[in-house]
């Protein structure tokens, strides 16, 4: 009987759901009709953005179509972005003409300050849609509906900046987790301070860490616990030499009861070439960065090679390439290190990801990393105690690791997502909400 009722209910919500599907649709308003075929001739756009508010949009700008399928717009909007020196960012609106409209483009661009809220990041992007979009409307019937306004600006004296460009910024954070047999402990904090301008970049940061673990071990009936501590320090200052080259010295300061690093020092200068000019970043990048440092280091115990301390001299090549087209993503680097003390020391780090946009809705992903390690140097002489291993105290003996994802996503149906209902909240995940990091 408990199962008839089940099932006699299912089939009860499913016909209501039916029944109001098949509802008889409301009148049309008078000029409604003229409206919605006017509708049926605007501009067919992809927006092709992965971390912007797209209903917010949908409802900003309703003069377009929306399509979820790029290869069915007019006018495809790919939205890529990159850090300011004010701690913002730069959005850049690449307006890519299509089925059409191929002889149109348009690149528009919008920054924002490390101190704009949401709701005024979202409205600015909105503004640069809306003008990067009217090259499009202009051709399209409903171009005689748009109606253009400008306010003009109020009077000021010359723009004078107090902090030189300067941006500083100071960060903390403490979280504790728990439960009968596990306790941790977190402390953080970080300071940076940042100059940069269209010829020179100062870059400079202090961090500390504070970690604390204990467990109790029921079976052994005794309790394991542990603390981990780290600091370090970073400086950089690049200077552009053109459209393609740069130059710049790095210096750092680093401290680790993991690594068991007491003190290490690195001041290297470098030297990097772009393949492609420096502005077009958000788009494409193919970067090669050779460094030469000097790398005093002491050590909080006798290492395996029998070190308390030494001076390494340190060389590295790194290649990264980021791309951002129509058909997807790719970015992937490669970088090595070597010793030229320790000629036969050295590791190899390499990751990827790729991300295709195989046919209408139909994306496929890959994602990976290996690292070649040959220059664990300050791995402690003795051996870990079990405690140690348990708690991930200290660093042990690898020669590699890696990692690798793949995933594909297919979704079809109709190509026009231009309807916006809140209702019950967003099927996408993306309702208002707070997070606290």
């Amino acid at each position: 009987m408990r199962r008839t009722g089940v099932v006699s209910c299912l089939l009860v919500s499913a016909l209501c759901l039916v029944a109001l599907t098949r509802l008889p649709a409301q009148t049309t308003p008078p000029g409604q009709e003229d409206l919605d075929t006017l509708k049926k001739t605007a501009v067919k756009v992809y927006l092709d953005c992965g971390s912007c508010d797209i209903e917010y949009i949908k409802n900003e700008i309703t003069f377009v179509n929306y399509v979820r399928d790029r290869n069915e717009a007019q006018v495809h909007v790919l939205i890529t972005t990159q850090g300011t020196g004010s701690g913002g960012r730069e959005y850049t609106l690449t307006f890519i003409g299509q089925n059409g409209f191929t002889d149109v483009k348009d690149v528009q661009r919008y920054f924002t300050s490390s101190t704009d809220t949401e709701d005024e990041i979202r409205r600015g992007l909105v503004q640069a849609l809306r003008l990067g979009l009217m090259s499009f409307v202009g051709r399209t019937p409903i171009a005689g509906r748009i109606a253009i306004k400008y306010t003009a600006p109020r009077e000021t004296g010359p723009v004078r900046d107090p902090w030189n460009f300067w941006v500083f910024s100071l960060s903390s954070q403490g979280n504790i987790s728990g439960q009968k047999t596990y306790k941790r402990d977190f402390l953080m904090g970080s300071f940076s301070a940042n100059r940069v301008t269209e010829q020179t970049k100062v870059q400079l940061s202090f961090d500390y860490s504070n970690s604390r673990r204990k467990f109790l071990i029921d079976s052994e009936d005794r309790t394991v616990a542990g603390t981990s501590e780290s600091w370090g320090s970073s400086g950089l200052v690049v200077k552009s030499l053109g459209r393609h080259w740069s130059a710049g010295t790095y210096i750092e300061t680093y401290s680790s009861f993991y690594k068991n690093i007491s003190f290490s020092l690195s001041l290297a200068p470098a030297l990097e070439y772009n393949f492609f000019p420096y502005a077009q970043s958000t788009r494409r990048q193919l970067r090669v960065l050779y460094r030469l440092a000097w790398n005093p280091v002491r050590y909080r115990e006798t290492t395996q090679y029998g070190m308390l301390r030494e001076t390494l001299w340190t060389e590295s090549l790194s290649v990264n390439l980021d791309l951002r087209e129509k058909w997807g993503t790719i970015s992937t680097s490669v970088s090595g290190v070597n010793y030229l003390n320790h000629f036969t020391k050295g590791h190899i780090d390499t990751f990827g990801t790729i991300t295709f946009n195989v046919y209408k809705g139909l994306n496929v992903f890959v994602l990976g990393g290996w690292s070649l390690i040959k220059d664990q140097l300050s791995l402690r002489l003795r051996q870990p105690t079990e405690d140690e291993i348990y708690l991930r105290q200290i660093e042990l003996k690898t020669n590699s690791n890696y990692f690798f994802a793949v995933g594909v996503q297919f979704t079809f149906g109709s190509i026009f997502t231009n309807v916006i209902n809140p209702r019950f909240g967003s099927m996408s995940g993306n309702s208002m909400s707070i997070s606290i990091n």
